[in-house]
Order: C-alpha cells, then structure tokens, then sequence
C-alpha cells in the first residue's frame, strides 16, 4: 500500500509537468476536432431521432405525458438531450483514454524512466504493435460491455457504477501492459501482472471513477444539455489530463515493482544443485608379479 500511495503522489506531480501538459494536446485535437464535427453534423438529428424513438416507446411516452400534465412540460425537450449525453459520455472517455494510451504513455513511461530509474534494464517484452494491438482489443471489449449493460443503466445505481467499472477495468488492463512493454521481459511482464493483480485493478477502478468526475459537469444545470457539443470538448481535456494522471502512477507503481523483482531475483541464493563429493583420486592399483595361475 506505502508503494500505492507513494506512486499516487509522484504521478500528480507529474501532471503540473509543462511536458506532460503539452502532450495532452494531441489526444485534445484528435478526439475534440471528431466530438466537435460528430456535434455539428449530427447534434440536431440525434435529439430528433431519439425524440421519435421515445413517442414510440409506450412507458416513456406515458412518463412524458404525465410531466405535461403535472405542469413540468419543459422537462420533455431535455430528456432527448439528456439521453444522448448519457450515451456519448462513455464513448467519449474510451476515445480518451485509447489515445492517451497510443499518444502519451509511451513518452510518460520514458519520462518516469529517465527521472526515476536511470539504471532499469529496457528489455522489451513487447513491441510497438503489440502494445497498440492490446489496447485496441481492450477498448473493443469494453465497448461491447457498455452495450450489453446499456439497458441497466436506466437503473440509477447501476447506470452510476458500471460505465466508471467498464473504463476502469479497460484502463487498468492498458496501462498495466503498457508501462511494462518497454522495461520487462514477457515473463517479468506476467508475474508482475499476476503478483499484483489487486492493486493494478484497485488502480484502474480509481482511474475509472475519477473519469466520472468530468462527467458531472452534465449535472450542473440545464445550460450543460443546451451547450453539450462544446462541454463535450471541454471534457476532453478533463479526460485526458485524468489518463494521463492515470498513465503516470501506474508506470510509477509498474517500474518500481520491476525493479523490486529484479533485485530479490538478484539477492536469492542459487537453486539447490545435485549433491557431489570431491574424493580424492583413487590410487593406481599395485602392478602383479609373476605369471597368474
């Protein structure tokens, strides 16, 4: 846990890291440049879309008709809105954290490296494509759980707690495998992922609800559904800077239980051998005098 928290700390000092802001504007442009043109081209139709869908939809349209009736007729033109928000979010921070990944962490892993542990042997378990492969498939993954679960999500304890499981899970399983590509060889990689499975996840699941943060800006007010293409950009940024925050304690905690390994592996005295007896050379045996009988 000291090594947890220790990690914790060193990586949010990191984030006030002019190099660190700066390579948050990468993933910013890319995913905010797509959320902005997706917004402008599609904000309009998608409310019209899910505005039909639900008047087609017998309890939601009973559920709108009786807020009309109890005098809170304006609540009907935000729940399109709301529900697209809803939707959005989630996808929003996966695109954030997928390029975080592919974009930022392999100059923090550097950074942490050079700073930290200048004399930690890079052994390359895994290469540029594996790593990009990895985080793809995870992203996959947790794409597919959002939408098997998308119908829990009207629950509202369940609709708060899995999108931020769902992400933190994918970003415990990116990070975890991507601070240690560079440093550690495929078995190091492997024990340490089976060694501290707890703490890696416990870390993703942090990772996870801090990404929920941004998303209570939609919270805030009516103005947040009536701007939501540009907060939507706004929380970009928020999500990058949480990844990015997220990137660098895993490669703090990562690389110092690499190095913790290697030096109990160094310090283990040999494994047992076969037991030997140095004896003595047997002397030669007497040379025979005379014919034998």
């Amino acid at each position: 846990m000291n090594g947890l928290f220790d990690a914790f700390w060193r990586a949010a000092a990191y984030c006030l890291h002019p190099r660190l802001i700066l390579l948050s504007l990468a993933p910013v442009l890319l995913a905010g440049g797509l959320v902005l043109g997706l917004g402008w081209l599609y904000w309009a139709p998608a409310v019209d879309a899910v505005q039909t869908a639900l008047s087609y939809w017998t309890l939601a349209d009973a559920a709108l008709q009786w807020l009309d009736n109890a005098g809170f007729g304006g609540v009907r033109a935000l729940i399109a809105p709301l529900v697209i928000v809803v939707i959005a979010v989630p996808l929003v921070v996966l695109l954030s954290l997928l390029l975080v990944a592919l974009l930022m962490t392999p100059s923090i892993v550097g950074m942490v490296a050079r700073r930290r542990f200048p004399d930690l042997e890079a052994r390359r378990g895994a290469n540029g494509w594996q790593t990009t492969a990895w985080s793809v498939w995870v992203t996959l993954l947790a794409l597919l759980a959002l939408a098997a679960t998308l119908p829990l999500w009207l629950l509202p304890l369940f609709g708060l707690l899995l999108p931020p499981l769902i992400w933190g899970w994918a970003s415990g399983r990116i990070f975890a495998f991507e601070v240690l590509a560079e440093h550690a060889s495929a078995e190091e990689r492997r024990t340490l992922l089976r060694e501290h499975r707890g703490p890696l996840l416990a870390m993703g699941v942090v990772a996870g609800f801090m990404g929920a943060v941004p998303a209570l800006v939609w919270a805030a007010g009516v103005l947040a559904l009536v701007l939501a293409p540009l907060l939507l950009i706004v929380s970009v940024w928020l999500y990058t800077l949480v990844f990015a925050f997220a990137a660098a304690w895993f490669a703090h905690y990562a690389l110092a239980a690499l190095q913790q390994l290697r030096a109990q592996r160094a310090s283990a005295p040999p494994p047992d051998g076969p037991l030997t007896l140095d004896l003595p050379p047997a002397p030669p045996a007497p040379a025979l005098e005379g014919n034998p009988p």
